[in-house]
């Protein structure tokens, strides 16, 4: 079946780019036009931002380079709003859109350009990031690891805080926030780092995962404190909720979750957080030509609502990718099943563990430490690279578990045709 169908796919991340490459060779035969839109040309490893944080270096990976030969055009850009009753796109760009952009419009005058794209179907991957907004002070005082230039600005003020025994305080003690306090203590022993938090880090996991994550920041010298609320950031210290003052040279923020207003000030359905409220097909219940993928979508299974990892991101986009192609090909997709099987954690570059979960992400009694959680780690929930290099040529699965018994029966009926 041949068609010109427009997919515009908003967003490179780990999600979009699969999403991407994996559209392009299932429907390769079907004639239809896929645009990827990112505001960088870099590809940017969200999952390794605390190594840039610590001051280490990443590979240099260019969008363009993933995505030549694949047929799928890159527009350097960041969409500031969707009209979804015209199904366009505005487009503001550092540079006029590729000549081979479908639907692109002309350029503005000299500075930013504006224009559109036009799109038979959305592909909505915009994802999240640390919600600064949770207390007075964040946004002007705390960095965040959602911006690679961001966490490299944070990494190059740490030598000079080291050499001064200075003080690094991460507020948010979930595994991002566990991550990055052991990776920046590791790198810099110089450093005070402190982690803060409501729970206990690793508190979803079970006993001995949880008390060897512990043993590992007490080994690197992390001074944990729980069980308290960040009411406010300064530029030299942390307040916590009983007055307690933390000084601190650098602060890093890792708490809450703050979706993108994009979706929601454009007049489609979304959640109390901003993300978009999709059925079991992932479609959006307000408008079904738009998908969404990875935590920009508020995806549910029978167990519950899915939180946003790499781990349910990827398969969220092979199923959108496989989705599509069917519906091109006349035929209808099944829901979306997905189940968690771990929680890998990185606790420095020489030491990690891995708590086995059950579908709805409780922990099994299994877990691995060391050397053999770095090596699972690394063949396991590594790099996607290898996934999107192998999904040029092959439909490589991306899904661990489709969560069994657990998720047989859709969490949310169809609501859409």
């Amino acid at each position: 079946m041949k068609t010109d169908h427009r997919i515009v796919i908003l967003g490179a991340g780990y999600t979009g780019m699969l999403a991407a490459l994996r559209l392009a060779r299932r429907t390769r035969r079907t004639g239809a036009r896929i645009t990827l839109v990112n505001p960088s040309a870099r590809f940017t490893e969200r999952l390794r931002m605390h190594q840039v944080a610590a001051g280490q270096e990443l590979a240099d990976h260019r969008i363009p380079e993933l995505l030549a030969g694949t047929g799928v055009a890159f527009v350097r850009g960041r969409a500031t709003a969707i009209d979804p009753r015209a199904r366009r796109v505005s487009i503001e760009a550092p540079a006029v859109a590729p000549a081979g952009a479908p639907g692109a419009g002309a350029a503005g005058p000299a500075g930013p350009a504006y224009h559109t794209l036009a799109y038979d179907t959305l592909v909505y991957a915009l994802g999240s990031g640390a919600d600064t907004s949770l207390v007075p002070g964040a946004a002007a005082h705390a960095f965040t690891l959602d911006d690679p230039r961001t966490a490299h600005e944070f990494a190059t003020r740490l030598p000079a805080l080291a050499a001064a025994q200075g003080t690094v305080v991460v507020c948010g003690a979930g595994l991002t926030g566990v991550e990055a306090a052991a990776e920046i203590a590791e790198s810099h022993p110089g450093l005070r780092v402190t982690l803060v938090g409501r729970e206990a880090p690793g508190a979803m996991m079970g006993e001995r995962a949880r008390a060897h994550l512990r043993r590992a920041l007490d080994r690197l010298g992390v001074t944990v404190r729980t069980g308290t609320t960040v009411t406010a950031v300064r530029a030299d210290a942390v307040e916590l909720a009983d007055g307690e003052l933390l000084p601190s040279g650098l602060t890093l923020w890792t708490a809450g979750v703050r979706a993108p207003r994009l979706a929601a000030e454009s007049g489609i359905a979304t959640d109390a957080r901003g993300l978009v409220t999709v059925d079991a097909e992932l479609r959006s219940v307000s408008h079904p030509e738009i998908y969404a993928i990875g935590d920009a979508a508020a995806t549910r299974q029978a167990w519950g609502p899915v939180h946003g990892t790499c781990q349910s991101g990827l398969p969220t986009a092979q199923h959108v990718a496989d989705a599509l192609a069917a519906r091109l090909r006349g035929k209808r997709p099944k829901p979306f099943r997905f189940g968690y099987v771990h929680q890998p954690v990185s606790l420095g570059r020489r030491d990690a563990v891995i708590q086995f979960t059950h579908a709805d992400d409780s922990p099994r009694r299994w877990y691995l430490r060391g050397a053999w959680a770095i090596r699972y780690k690394e063949t396991i929930s590594g790099s996607p690279l290898k996934l999107y290099r192998l999904s040029r040529r092959l439909n490589v699965g991306a899904t661990l578990s489709r969560g069994g018994r657990a998720t047989r029966r859709p969490a949310v009926p169809a609501q859409v045709p």
